[in-house]
């Protein structure tokens, strides 16, 4: 699958307060590859995948359970854990100084990497914390581990913590068990934080939580990216919930990107098939249950991917062509892209709802 372009354009709906020029890369992703050696044969779980972070956006990174989306942000960070293996290229682009590969770091340097450049909110909060440590102990020994001043990062903590709409003495002085699920997952956030990185990825941080607390969260989360200036990768297979939080959002199938563009494009005028399917399936408060419509069919298994379009099996407009061979990345819009032969069709054949579109003419 060739390239997709990765030019920013905020929605309407969301503005930056940091300029991102074209070539504003922080994040370079080239042909990224994870496999599993199994007995029946090789599990391919990331299939060489293309992406550009830019500085100062947030991705949302949406798919099914089982697409590939945790070892994209496994691979961001050069952490898929063996027996995985992780082949071709990340590339790291700081604020100041030359790139650098992040696959080729040591130990010692990827730890740094992991925390003062990119960090990292995987998902439940439950199983973050040691139970065994206070809130406060947990932020000491991070900043110890990166030989960081400790009183200055108390600080820092206190004030993310703040901005999080946490008290920070009680938090700090907790343990894990004596926080609520939702302030667990805000203290993490702020952990995460602590050491100022510029790239925020969260991996389905809000999965655990209820509703109003998953939008509750998603709202702080804009916040501290207009704070801070931070880069975030918000994965989910929500992508209804990521709408008013995401510039941009990549669809992922199968292992690999299937479609990339600005949030409301995507929303609201989706042309893969996966994509249009994906939302016609997602729970969200705008969709009545009874016009809610599963995907039909299952994603494919990682050792035997079909040849050509990956999702030809469930499409229902799939013909002999995309069984034989993947269809590259195609300009469909203004910075938006997808992989389909007949993204034409898509929208007759994979209607949206009244909801969808009432959904477009209020954000425009």
């Amino acid at each position: 699958m060739s390239t997709p372009s990765t030019h920013v354009n905020r929605s309407d709906t969301h503005e930056s307060t940091t300029a991102t020029s074209e070539d504003d890369v922080v994040l370079e992703v080239r042909d990224a590859t994870v496999t599993f050696d199994m007995e029946r044969g090789v599990s391919r779980v990331l299939d060489a995948v293309d992406m550009d972070v830019r500085r100062n956006e947030i991705l949302a990174v949406v798919g099914e359970s089982g697409s590939g989306k945790s070892m994209f942000a496994s691979a961001l960070l050069d952490a898929v854990t063996e027996p995985g293996e992780l082949t071709g290229e990340v590339t790291y682009h700081p604020p100041e100084g030359d790139p650098y590969d992040v696959l080729s770091l040591s130990d010692r340097e990827l730890m740094n990497y992991r925390w003062e450049e990119v960090a990292m909110v995987f998902q439940g909060a439950m199983r973050s914390f040691n139970p065994t440590l206070s809130i406060r102990t947990h932020f000491e020994e991070t900043l110890e581990a990166h030989d960081a001043p400790e009183e200055a990062g108390i600080e820092r903590a206190r004030q993310l913590l703040s901005d999080l709409y946490l008290d920070p003495d009680r938090v700090l002085d907790s343990y894990p068990h004596e926080l609520s699920g939702g302030m667990k997952q805000r203290a993490l956030i702020a952990l995460s934080l602590v050491l100022e990185p510029e790239v925020l990825v969260m991996d389905e941080p809000t999965a655990a939580l209820d509703l109003l607390m998953q939008r509750s969260i998603i709202g702080l989360l804009d916040e501290l990216q207009e704070k801070y200036g931070l880069t975030m990768i918000f994965i989910t297979h929500d992508l209804p919930l990521v709408s008013e939080l995401a510039d941009r959002i990549a669809v992922l199938y199968a292992f690999e990107f299937v479609e990339l563009g600005p949030t409301m494009d995507v929303i609201t005028a989706a042309t893969h098939p996966y994509t249009r399917a994906l939302l016609k399936s997602t729970p969200n408060l705008d969709v009545p249950l009874e016009e809610m419509r599963p995907i039909e069919g299952s994603a494919p298994d990682p050792v035997a991917v079909p040849n050509g379009c990956s999702y030809h099996p469930r499409c229902p407009l799939a013909d002999d062509q995309c069984l034989i061979e993947p269809p590259a990345f195609e300009s469909v819009g203004e910075d938006h892209e997808t992989a389909c032969y007949h993204w034409e069709e898509a929208a007759d054949a994979l209607p949206f709802q009244a909801e969808i579109e009432a959904y477009a003419e209020e954000h425009q």
